[in-house]
Order: C-alpha cells, then sequence, then structure tokens
C-alpha cells in the first residue's frame, strides 16, 4: 500500500510541468518533515502523554530529516519508544534520502527501476551522470545496512552491560543509525542528564571509536564506496576518491593536532584526563565536527579560539553524495586548486595532469559564496536578536547549515526567530545549496545570445 501510494505521487508529481528531479528532492525533504513533526505532535509520540507541540516537533523532524542532530528537549526525556522510532526512522530516510528509500522497495519488490527514477538517484546522490546508478545505489544500500548492523552489534555489547539486554540493544541500534547517517542524536540523557550526549561515555574508546568509525564511513559518500569496493581488483582509485580520502585524513590529523593545541590545558574539556583518552576525545572531537554532532567534550566548554577552528572544519563538511553536509571536501579542494592556478598565472586549474572544467570551478565558487552570505548574515542576525556573543551565534547558524548538530548549549533559549531560522538553515544545508538554487531560482544554463566585448577591471 505504501509503495502504491508513493508511486501514485511520485507519477503525478513527475507530470507536473517544471518539477525536475532536484527539485523532487528537495520537496521529498519538506514531505518527510512534515509527516514527521505530525507524528511527533501525538501525544503517543511524548513520554508523559503530553503533546510536546508543533514547533517542537516540527525543529525536531527538521534536524531528524536533515540529519543536524540539534534539538530543544532532549531526545530520551521528551520522546516516548514510538517517538524515537518515529525519530529513527527520519535519520534513517534523510541520510539515505527518500528517493533512495523508494528504490529499495523497487529492487526489494523487483519492479523496474524507470528513466525518472534513476534521474531522481542521481540528483539524491549528486552524481554526474545515470552511468551504473543503480548498481551504486544498491551497493550504498547494502553496504548502510552492513555497516549498521556491525555498528549496532559492536555498540550493543558496550551498552548491555551498562544499561541491561533490552535497552542495550536498542541503544546499540539508533546510535549505531545515528552515527553513520551523521545525525547525532542519542538517548543517554536519560542516564548521564539531559543534553549530556556522550560526556558520559568519553572514557570508553570502544564506543567512542566504533561511532567514529561510522561518522567517517558515512561521510565518505556512496562513490567513494563504489571505488573502494573495486579496488581489489583494478588496483586503482578514481581521482575523485583519492581527494577525498587525502582530504578527510588531512581534516582529521589537522583537528586533532588542533583541539590537543588549544585545550591540552582546559579544566572543563581535556585537562585532568590521561593520555589515552585526551588522544581519544581529540581525536572524536575532530570527527564529530565533520557533520556528526555527537558531543563528547561539552562545546560551551571550549575555548574560543577552539571554536573558531570548529565553525571552519563544520562548514568544510563530508563529502559529495555521502550522509554529511557542508561545503564538501572536493569543493574545498578545488577551491585551493583555483587559488594555486591563479597565483601561478595559470588560465587552467589542473591536478593530477587533469583540468577541472570551468563550470565546476564556478560552482565551487557559487557554492562557497552563497554559503559564506548565508552564515555571515544569519549569525549577525542570530547575534542582534538574542544578544549572544557572535562566536557562539556562529558555531550554532555553521552547525544549523552544514547539518552537524553540535551546539554550545544555546539552542533550547533562543526565540522562536532564531529557532525558525536554524530549520531553514537545517533544510537549505542537507537538500544542498546549490541544489536548492538550481531547483528553484533556474531550470538551466542559459546563453545570452549576444556576446559583449571585454571590459578590464582593477582588482585588489
Amino acid at each position: 500500500m505504501f509503495y502504491t501510494i508513493t508511486s501514485w505521487l511520485r507519477e503525478r508529481l513527475n507530470n507536473r510541468r517544471g518539477l525536475n528531479p532536484t527539485r523532487m528532492v528537495a520537496f521529498s525533504f519538506g514531505g518527510i518533515i512534515l509527516l514527521g513533526a505530525l507524528l511527533l505532535t501525538l501525544p503517543i509520540a511524548s513520554r508523559d502523554g503530553q503533546s510536546a507541540g508543533f514547533f517542537t516537533a516540527l525543529f525536531t523532524a527538521t534536524s531528524c530529516t536533515c540529519v543536524t542532530g540539534l534539538i530543544l528537549v532532549d531526545t530520551w526525556t521528551q520522546w516516548s519508544l514510538f517517538g524515537q522510532v518515529v525519530i529513527l526512522g527520519m535519520i534513517q530516510m534523510g541520510g539515505l534520502g527518500f528517493m533512495t528509500v523508494l528504490t529499495l522497495l523497487s529492487l526489494a519488490l523487483r519492479r523496474r527501476i524507470g528513466l525518472s527514477e534513476r534521474l531522481l538517484m542521481v540528483s539524491t546522490f549528486n552524481l554526474n551522470d545515470m552511468d551504473g546508478v543503480v548498481r551504486v545505489v544498491r551497493h550504498a544500500l547494502m553496504g548502510t545496512f552492513l555497516l549498521e548492523g556491525v555498528g549496532a552489534i559492536l555498540l550493543a555489547s558496550r551498552f548491555i552491560p551498562r544499561f541491561g539486554v533490552a535497552r542495550g540493544i536498542w541503544y546499540g541500534i539508533f546510535h549505531a543509525i545515528s552515527a553513520f547517517c551523521n545525525a547525532g542524536f542519542d538517548l543517554l540523557g536519560g542516564e548521564y542528564g539531559a543534553f549530556s550526549s556522550l560526556a558520559g561515555v568519553n572514557d570508553d574508546p570502544v564506543i567512542l571509536l566504533t561511532i567514529a568509525a561510522l561518522i567517517i564511513v558515512g561521510g565518505l559518500g556512496f562513490f567513494v564506496w563504489e571505488n573502494l569496493l573495486h579496488w581489489p581488483k583494478q588496483r586503482k582509485l578514481s581521482l575523485y576518491s583519492r581527494l577525498v580520502l587525502a582530504i578527510t585524513l588531512a581534516l582529521l590529523v589537522c583537528g586533532t593536532l588542533l583541539t590537543l593545541v588549544a585545550e591540552y590545558d582546559n579544566p572543563a574539556t581535556l585537562e585532568g584526563m590521561g593520555t589515552g583518552q585526551t588522544l581519544l576525545n581529540a581525536f572524536f572531537q575532530s570527527t564529530t565536527l565533520r557533520t556528526a554532532g555527537f558531543d563528547a567534550l561539552g562545546q560551551g566548554n571550549l575555548e574560543e579560539g577552539t571554536k573558531v577552528v570548529s565553525v571552519l572544519l563544520m562548514l568544510i563538511g563530508g563529502s559529495s553524495g555521502s550522509t554529511a553536509g557542508g561545503l564538501k571536501t572536493v569543493t574545498v579542494a578545488v577551491l585551493l586548486l583555483a587559488l594555486r592556478s591563479n597565483l601561478k598565472g595559470r588560465v587552467q586549474v589542473t591536478v593530477g595532469r587533469r583540468a577541472i572544467p570551468y563550470t565546476r570551478v564556478m560552482d565551487a565558487m557559487t557554492l562557497t559564496l552563497v554559503v559564506a552570505i548565508l552564515f555571515l548574515c544569519s549569525a549577525i542576525c542570530m547575534t542582534i536578536v538574542e544578544g549572544v556573543p557572535f562566536v557562539n551565534c556562529a558555531f550554532e547558524v555553521a552547525s544549523a547549515l552544514a547539518t552537524v548538530g553540535l551546539t554550545t548549549g544555546i539552542t533550547p533559549q533562543l526565540s522562536p526567530f532564531s529557532q525558525t531560522l536554524l530549520i531553514f538553515l537545517m533544510y537549505v544545508g542537507r537538500v544542498g545549496v546549490l541544489s536548492f538554487s538550481l531547483a528553484f531560482l533556474t531550470a538551466k544554463r542559459k546563453g545570452l545570445g549576444i556576446r559583449y566585448p571585454n571590459v578590464d577591471l582593477m582588482i585588489g
């Protein structure tokens, strides 16, 4: 029945004039958010049997579907088992993409994947063409459930001795899916205090390293998975995959070192921990900034310089076609390569004896400028309205726009205006700023039809 209804809706929407695949993806996320908000508004979704209210439900549903992790109420203390299941379902659909879930149903029912569905998959995974898209999605789905299953087993092995069999298994499943999808939702508020996230287990290497591994793998992107899957036979990785792996490793190492340098003598974070625990938590902090949102240190206790570095790392985010948000690693790499080429006086932007198309460079610049403008305007607006220090507001805005979910602790205290702003930023950040602009502002790139004479302007 569900498949029939969704297929009918998809066909009706596809037949509507001007609704391209990118817009379909954007509307599907909006539909999941609205449905999830309505379900969370029900009294059965709250632990006390009282409705949480539509706005709280809408904020939570947006954060779940956009795999962000910002919350107004603690997940365990507010939501019942029904509410937690709804949240987990939205996280899974938000991480994989609604169209991917429909594709999974099509594959399970052995239905043929049509052209419209292939176009939607290309848009969902940010692929360049339809070559092998069904194979990529199939492997992505299989890999997702396999890795989440392994992660759930490892986490349950640590949670069961602490919280009992039933709760330990549920905690393992919930946190594995939340980590792989880079969502950052947790259920430990009932054990270690509301909004405590992973601070109560920051001495457990199995829990932190398992969650960190799921975050990293989920943030690499499904295309990189596909490339790594064929590496044993081909013994060759694509240039894109090599860039993703190199930048990911560099950011993890740099983030760990910067956290160690800035926080080693901070009594509210790393000071007082043993050497092993210090290294573990510094590495986990660097990892969770890749749009995951789990907090083992308490972001409000960080030094100001660490918060600034955290904002930069959050805005970079993960990789294209992954469960992560942000500008994406290769986007930043293209900008740096363009900078290098321009400084050397070269017209072409090159990497690995290959030229990057001009349109890709312009896409990277456009996306970065749009994100930068959204980030700065939103942070300035929030600090004016709330009277909160700019660094904390910038941290909150970057967390929402890059779908990270980390917070210095100010989210529940913000005014409805600022919370609504965060809802908008989470949605834009998940759908993708560039995809969002292409979906609603332009149908296709159009030439002017007229060639104007050049004008030389002074720069700098």
